[in-house]
């Protein structure tokens, strides 16, 4: 049953991926496939969307790309601030089972059978269940697959829309890579890096370095990638990313971190595995150096005989 109930949820979000991701069929031609279900249901209505606003109120294709993304980022910060809180949460009460984590990996390194690391893998898994913490640390990625299909409808409506094929914002062509947006597009995601390794320990910061320049990097060789349009959007969610980062890091970080210290007070961890104590090693004793013979000691004994 287990097997079962996680083989459709593998299948399930495998199929979600697959759809949020926005993929459109090219023809031979190099044009979009029209008659595909994404095309139509995601870049027919989007395409649809930033006529009505050009024509409505007289904006420009640029403007009505940063409305849209206004619109997108303030309906996703709600679920973004919530996960970033449960992120926050798990990772303050990992912290407080870190001790056993340890003992457990020290376990898995020493164990010199495959027995005795199943073993130490079963009590690492105990520690996290018994304890109510996820191993993930509360990390999701449901925000950024919303945009996905955003960004990809985008992506095909500022290569193939009529409209944006000619039009221009602060003199910048929509139609075509913009090497400006990429700068502002870095500046952006890496200071929400920034932002977000504030009030970290230093142990955590180490191993989140690495994503933190990571991440970036990729939306910035997205935004090279890709039409001005698609950048202009990375660039207001870059800014929209900085603000969610400094409410959760900077401002809830610390009230959670309290709260979970007074939980921990009144329920500390349950106790799954020992940490081992290092033994205090005992002084070594010098050890005895045999004394050379007193030649002249047995001189003068050999004297006393002869007296």
């Amino acid at each position: 049953m287990n097997k079962m109930k996680n083989w459709l949820l593998g299948t399930g979000l495998l199929g979600l991926v697959v759809f949020l991701s926005g993929c459109v069929r090219m023809g031979s031609d190099g044009k979009p496939d029209t008659t595909g279900i994404v095309y139509r249901f995601l870049v027919v209505p989007l395409e649809g969307f930033l006529e009505w606003m050009v024509q409505s109120f007289d904006w420009s294709y640029g403007l009505a790309i940063i409305v849209l993304t206004i619109i997108v980022r303030l309906i996703i910060m709600p679920l973004g601030i919530h996960q970033s809180k449960k992120s926050l949460i798990q990772t303050e009460k990992m912290q407080a089972i870190k001790p056993q984590v340890d003992a457990a990996q020290a376990k898995m390194k020493e164990a010199a059978t495959p027995e005795e690391q199943m073993e130490a893998q079963r009590e690492m898994s105990a520690v996290y269940k018994e304890n109510n913490v996820s191993m993930m640390g509360g990390i999701g990625c449901l925000p950024l697959l919303i945009q996905m299909p955003i960004f990809s409808a985008l992506y095909y409506t500022a290569r193939f829309s009529t409209g944006i094929q000619g039009s221009t914002f602060l003199g910048i062509d929509l139609a075509s890579p913009s090497y400006v947006l990429v700068v502002v597009v870095g500046i952006a995601y890496f200071l929400q890096s920034y932002i977000s390794l504030i009030g970290i320990p230093e142990e955590q910061k180490k191993t989140m370095r690495s994503m933190m320049i990571a991440s970036p990097l990729m939306i910035v060789f997205m935004t090279f990638s890709s039409p001005a349009g698609v950048g202009l959007y990375w660039v207001v969610g870059g800014i929209f990313s900085c603000i969610q980062t400094f409410i959760t890091n900077v401002v809830m970080r610390p009230r959670i971190k309290a709260k979970i210290k007074e939980e921990l007070a009144k329920n500390p961890p349950k106790q799954v595995v020992t940490p081992r104590t290092m033994k205090k090693a005992e002084p070594v004793k010098p050890k005895a150096v045999n004394q050379p013979k007193n030649s002249k000691g047995g001189r003068n004994a050999g004297k006393q005989k002869r007296k």
